[in-house]
């Protein structure tokens, strides 16, 4: 399945126009965690205001599979 990870908050999307290829939604929801943690591992990150905003999985459809909100701790 192709799944796209989109940034959004409030007024605001950045769009993944590319997405990846993953095997199921739990391989999606890995990569959601993965790339959650590299917004937060970058050095930059510290100064970005992350509430409000999510990360949100869509499929080939645009259908939403689930979002995951990037203020929260992730571990």
């Amino acid at each position: 399945m192709h799944c796209y990870f989109h940034l959004v908050h409030t007024h605001e999307r950045i769009l993944d126009e590319t997405g990846i290829e993953v095997s199921d939604l739990e391989a999606a929801h890995y990569q959601a965690l993965k790339a959650i943690q590299e917004l937060h591992d970058e050095g930059e990150s510290d100064e970005v205001d992350w509430r409000g905003w999510h990360l949100e999985v869509t499929d080939a459809s645009g259908k939403v599979l689930f979002s995951i909100p990037l203020d929260a701790t992730q571990h």
